[in-house]
């Protein structure tokens, strides 16, 4: 009995997904600083549409986690992965952001990555976190440049980005932490030595969970090469960190209220015990925790605070 043919479509796609397997394997293979297989040749486009959506993640993040990222990159850059899976990467090749005569965007992504702790999330997000420069470059008449807008526009270009390739499917918590990063990867560098206890405290619950992540970003983000500037930038992103952990520190240890706010309240604005007097409580402590009121102040800066934003009225004398 003869073997049954197969297709020559079936051929020309498995031929396909070779070469785009070939081509991520020895990508990964700089990255981990491996000896490369011989003869490894560009794949088309197609051909990576073909292969599954977690082996191309698997194979990109073993780029991006290896030894050598930097070289990985270009080899993503060489073998044709960025062009069909990552244009948006691909086109900050050779794209100037003002900085040191133009400084090339895609030398700074790779060192970037580099940079970065190698924790899948920030290396992702140091990969992809100044795409929407490329849409948003703005030259001032006396040669400035800006990229107003562009952590915002590239947190829409990664949803853009995921609705097209699907990467992270099935790990839809590390696509919610990459995008995360992207919106707020300027945030830590807007620091400076002058915010307040409470402005601290309203960026780390902002923050909230992706704070550290955060703060790892910002610091491989440096990439100037002035001494000065660099330690300048790292001095402060350290100084944020460790406002940050002193607060916490801080209000884990000490009420955010005064004791007896309670009957303060009950006594100023006529308000049994009751879940109304819980709610305004409530809503007291979550203005101290967003940094609009400062914890541990006297009772009267607490019941002014209620009666000035009308979260209740003054009881009036002789009234109901």
């Amino acid at each position: 009995m003869n073997a049954p043919q197969t297709p020559d479509n079936d051929l020309t796609e498995r031929a396909l997904i070779d070469l785009a397997v070939r081509a991520l394997e020895a990508s990964a293979a700089v990255a981990e600083e491996r000896p490369l297989e011989p003869d490894v040749a560009p794949a088309p486009p197609e051909a990576f549409r073909l292969v599954e959506r977690p082996r191309l993640r698997g194979a990109l993040e073993r780029v991006l986690l290896g030894r050598n990222p930097e070289g990985g990159m270009d080899a993503l850059l060489a073998f044709g992965v960025l062009d069909a899976l990552l244009p948006e990467v691909k086109a900050l090749v050779g794209f100037g952001d003002g900085e040191w005569r133009h400084k090339d965007v895609w030398k700074h992504t790779k060192q970037v990555v580099r940079q970065a702790v190698p924790r899948t999330e920030v290396r992702w997000a140091a990969l992809l976190h100044d795409i929407g420069k490329v849409k948003t470059r703005r030259i001032e008449a006396n040669g400035e440049v800006h990229f107003f807008g562009h952590a915002e526009v590239g947190a829409s270009m990664f949803d853009k980005l995921q609705r097209r390739v699907s990467l992270f499917d099935g790990e839809e918590s590390l696509a919610v932490t990459v995008r995360f990063l992207i919106l707020h990867h300027l945030r830590a560098s807007q620091y400076d030595g002058s915010w307040t206890d409470s402005a601290v405290r309203r960026f780390a619950k902002e923050m909230g969970v992706g704070l550290c992540d955060l703060l790892d970003l910002s610091r491989a983000d440096i990439t100037t090469k002035r001494p000065e500037r660099k330690k300048r930038g790292l001095d402060a992103i350290s100084e944020l960190s460790a406002r940050v952990r002193a607060i916490q520190a801080e209000d884990a240890r000490v009420p955010p209220l005064p004791k007896g706010l309670g009957n303060a309240l009950s006594e100023r604005f006529g308000i049994a015990p009751s879940p109304e007097l819980g709610d305004l409580m409530k809503k007291l402590k979550l203005a101290v925790e967003e940094g609009t009121l400062e914890p541990q102040r006297e009772m009267d800066h607490y019941l002014g605070w209620l009666a000035d934003t009308g979260a209740v009225v003054t009881k009036k004398p002789g009234g109901p």
